[in-house]
């Protein structure tokens, strides 16, 4: 599959070096570095046509269909180099959206409108499955060194089969047969609606407008604040939506929401000041939405207590009704939990703790903190969203309800757990790992919080990370040493055993002739981690190696390790 796809790539470039600016030389040696790369890697990893440059900010305009299950608009680019300049840009559009038009803004700064357009020649650019490249070279040159492309494109985008799972465009009806639009694309990613670096390791330093034109009947709601709204000159019945986004933001976040929505404002008084909360819901859910929302404040001063200040004052908090059940998509958090406690109605942890508050309001709110400020560069890593926005959930019940309650929480997600696969994926594919990264990762945290043994370090360090990492592209990795060097232990192994096997540390214990054995088996090997007896100061140090139990207690394991129990005579 790779020659087939690579020998269509050197056709499709060969044909092409006749007409670009550089040399036929160039264009070989860029066959040569293209050469590398699968379809998946290109979609994945940070290629030689990404890792020059760097997104500053997106602008984008959208107007969408209903009755046609259409979009059109134009995303404009600006984007400055990080190094030294390559040949070849990597612009990324999936299949079956088309790009109709590439052109550069005479003037870098979006704010200068209206705008000359340099016309991209075509013989400049070509497409090649999902990617579109661009010969850098054919670009007019900047005295600052920062430059605008603006894309036009169009289509029928992808429609979600299943949403937020397996995402897309959601063209749907209300409850009152009226439209209701919007798109869920994580893992699928934003190009497959409009064209970006669709790469999650490089996010629009300086934010992003989203404008949508749509019937005057409907209401457009998206990430950041209500900008400008207006109406369309010589198009009567037709409204213009622009919300601005100040912070960085991850493509995949960019989201649109349109429907019969009405506002409901409220305000939040935190670390950081007053926090605006907004909530746009269908008209006839109004008065539900009131009430079932006002969970949303205790939640935020859980949060904020734990992980620091929520990490966007700049553009707010929204919640979002969606016909799909919900979604992190930053400052707009997509929500459709139906106005009920639990997820859907259910205890999904099975320990009574679950129904007290709405599953989908705390999680994807949790991300706030841990995906859309903290992001990884990969998606390989995303234990580090999920793992730690699960436990987020332990953070607002611990809160509200207790210390005990939070622990019984966490301890029945592992019932949900299937250990089939490592949780880390595979690097550069844009492959994740297996989806025990939210309650497994949410156990290997509680885990760590007990071998720690120390409640404020271990929310110390929950804070500190946040304030480290702030707006900041991470790896598992750089996270893992954060967490070592904060809590002063010797992790790789705790790590390894938990990120990179599916195996859970077996703690077998064997009685004879009137005395305890233990040890550990199905660990990595120079596995460390010592155990807390239950309901006592004792800990024991398990090795691969048989050890006699001499303490006095009973051989009991504290059951917030999250290890197996093997009894053996």
């Amino acid at each position: 599959m790779r020659f087939l796809y690579l020998s269509f790539l050197l056709a499709i470039m060969a044909c092409s070096t006749q007409q670009v600016t550089k040399s036929v030389d160039t264009a070989e040696q860029s066959l040569k570095v293209a050469s590398q790369y699968s379809k998946e890697e290109l979609r994945g990893s940070n290629t030689d046509y990404r890792n020059w440059w760097n997104v500053l900010r997106y602008d984008l305009v959208l107007s969408p269909d209903f009755e046609k299950k259409y979009i059109a608009g134009s995303l404009s680019m600006q984007f400055e180099i990080n190094g030294k300049e390559g040949d070849w840009m990597q612009i990324d559009l999936q299949q079956p959206m088309e790009l109709t038009k590439i052109v550069q803004l005479a003037n870098s700064d979006l704010k200068v409108k209206p705008q000359d357009e340099l016309a991209i020649d075509h013989k400049h650019w070509f497409r090649l499955d999902n990617t579109i490249f661009i010969n850098y070279h054919s670009l007019s040159k900047s005295k600052s060194g920062v430059k605008t492309l603006k894309f036009y494109f169009e289509g029928n985008p992808r429609i979600a089969k299943n949403a937020p799972w397996d995402g897309g465009w959601i063209f749907t009806e209300d409850e009152k047969g009226r439209p209701w639009m919007t798109a869920a694309v994580q893992g699928l990613g934003a190009s497959s609606w409009f064209p970006c670096k669709d790469y999650q390791g490089d996010e629009p330093d300086h934010g992003a407008t989203i404008t949508m034109i749509v019937p005057e009947d409907l209401v457009a709601v998206s990430n950041g604040r209500l900008w400008e709204t207006s109406f369309v000159k010589g198009e009567a019945g037709t409204n213009v939506y622009t919300w601005e986004v100040r912070n960085p933001i991850n493509s995949y976040n960019i989201i649109p929401y349109v429907g019969h929505y009405v506002e409901i404002k409220d305000a939040y008084m935190g670390e950081r000041g007053t926090l605006s909360l907004k909530y746009w819901v269908l008209d006839y859910n109004e008065e539900k939405a009131k009430k079932h929302f006002e969970q949303v404040k205790p939640m935020m001063a859980a949060f904020e207590d734990w992980m620091g200040p929520y990490p966007f004052y700049e553009d707010g908090f929204k919640l979002v009704e969606t016909p799909h059940l919900g979604m992190e998509h930053q400052s707009a958090i997509a929500y459709g939990n139906k106005f009920m406690n639990g997820y859907l109605g259910d205890d999904r942890s099975r320990s009574g703790h679950g129904n007290k508050f709405d599953f989908i309001i705390v999680h994807e709110s949790g991300h706030e903190w841990f995906g859309n400020s903290i992001t990884t560069e990969d998606v390989a890593d995303l234990w580090v969203h999920e793992g730690f926005t699960t436990y987020t959930e332990a953070m607002y019940i611990e809160n509200q309800f207790g210390k005990e309650a939070a622990a019984e929480y966490i301890q029945g997600l592992r019932a949900l757990i299937s250990n089939n696969s490592n949780i880390i994926g595979v690097y550069g594919l844009n492959q994740i790992g297996s989806t025990d990264m939210y309650y497994k990762g949410a156990n290997i945290i509680h885990t760590l919080r007990h071998w720690m043994n120390n409640d404020s370090k271990f929310k110390g360090m929950i804070r500190s990370m946040n304030q480290e990492f702030y707006h900041h592209i991470v790896s598992s990795a750089q996270i893992e040493k954060f967490i070592a060097d904060y809590a002063g232990l010797d992790l790789k192994t705790f790590f390894d055993q938990y990120l990179r096997t599916s195996s859970i540390p077996t703690l077998e214990i064997r009685s004879q002739n009137g005395k305890k054995y233990y040890r550990w088996i199905n660990v990595v090997d120079g596995f460390n981690m010592p155990l807390r007896l239950n309901n006592s100061t004792e800990w024991i140090q398990p090795t691969t190696e048989w050890q006699t139990y001499t303490g006095k207690s009973d051989l009991i394991i504290d059951p917030n390790f999250y290890i197996h129990l093997n009894y053996s005579r």
